[in-house]
């Protein structure tokens, strides 16, 4: 009979291949992973088949915690402004306490490795926000393009912010500010 998983070991592999797909890619050995997570190579691919379950794993993993700290009191019912200021500030704060999973995130969310599995999955965790985008901030609400675009342009103006944040902590809130009026000016309805 098979040891049962370690919840303990799983969460060491993620923080270790979280750590280094932000610092080299995606590209980490899983050899590299294994070791600073502290277990045998093989060990690895006892509770990830792959290297791209893993990459998988790790990017539905951050994305999930992502969705979560923007979607906590999340203003359903309140106006655009208030819910697109709201995504705004969670995703800004998010990233900024926590930089290594915001790299990685963006090191994984441009990777190949990524199934559409994983994308569609990341998708329904962000749905509320995407339904706002897609009705209330795109031009064409008919058009999901003009959505994804909304969308891209939330992701690069704020991984901008976060990259000024990163080099100035001490301006958080004039950065966070100023990025959310650029995005806010640009693309209001």
């Amino acid at each position: 009979m098979a040891r049962p998983l370690s919840e303990e070991k799983r969460a060491a592999i993620l923080r270790a291949a979280t750590e280094l797909v932000a610092t080299v890619g995606t590209s980490a050995a899983t050899s590299q992973i294994a070791k600073r997570a502290g277990i045998a190579d093989g060990t690895l691919f006892t509770y990830f088949p792959t290297k791209d379950d893993l990459l998988n794993q790790l990017y539905l993993s951050i994305k999930s915690a992502l969705a979560e700290a923007i979607m906590t009191d999340y203003p359903s019912r309140a106006g655009v402004f208030e819910r697109t200021r709201h995504c705004w500030d969670r995703l800004v704060n998010w990233g900024a306490e926590h930089p290594t999973q915001h790299k990685a995130m963006r090191q994984l969310s441009v990777s190949d490795r990524i199934s559409r599995n994983t994308r569609d999955a990341v998708n329904l965790a962000f749905q509320d926000i995407n339904t706002m985008i897609r009705d209330n901030l795109s031009r064409d609400a008919a058009d999901d393009e003009s959505a994804a675009f909304v969308g891209a342009l939330i992701t690069a103006m704020s991984d901008v912010t976060l990259d000024c944040i990163a080099a100035h902590p001490e301006k958080i809130d004039l950065y966070r500010e100023s990025g959310f009026q650029v995005f806010w000016n640009g693309v209001r309805p």
